[in-house]
């Protein structure tokens, strides 16, 4: 099961070197983008400008800030707890966002009919507002309601449950998790 809001939000994780953010130049938002491009209506050639990244990090902590909104009461993410916009900041531009890129269906005929989704904006209006529409789509789903933080030792993910017994985002931060907790038992 994939989502491109968790994908989304997932562009800041952590490594062992501490966090890692895919967007934090504008190489990596191009490859990110390019990495998704059927999902964000982009065409393969497509290369992100400084503004555009800027503007994408910003919608990407305003998401952040709604994914620690819906898994409460539980802990948001360690990432950017501190660093989150307030959360009516937050809704009111991932709203926004999604409006300025509107969509709309249409009907495609090259020998058979097909359902196309199209959207009259530029190559950056479009990405965001498919960024913002795949956020506002995942928080009103019932999936919403099975969206975790990862507790992991250094895991800054977000994730949804798919199993009742699933508390980690991987297998290897189960592992992780539980080579801590062996340690922290055994150590005394």
């Amino acid at each position: 099961m994939s989502f491109l809001s968790l994908d989304f939000v997932s562009t800041v994780r952590a490594a062992r070197s501490g966090l890692v953010d895919n967007l934090s130049d504008v190489e990596g938002m191009t490859a990110w983008a390019r990495e998704h491009a059927a999902e964000l209506g982009l065409d393969a050639s497509f290369t992100a400008s400084e503004e555009l990244r800027q503007e994408t990090v910003r919608l990407r902590q305003a998401v952040r800030a709604l994914f620690a909104r819906a898994v409460a009461p539980g802990p948001p993410s360690r990432a950017d707890a501190a660093e989150l916009p307030p959360f009516e900041e937050a809704l009111a531009l991932v709203n926004a966002t999604a409006l300025a890129a509107p969509t709309a269906p249409q009907l495609s005929w090259d020998g058979e009919p097909a359902l196309v989704t199209v959207s009259p904006a530029d190559a950056s209006a479009r990405l965001r507002g498919r960024l913002a529409t795949a956020a506002v789509e995942f928080l009103a789903s019932p999936e919403r309601a099975l969206l975790r933080t990862c507790q992991a030792p250094r895991c800054v993910l977000y994730y949804v449950k798919e199993h009742p017994r699933q508390e980690w985002c991987s297998t290897a931060c189960g592992n992780r998790a539980r080579a801590a907790r062996h340690y922290r038992e055994h150590k005394k």
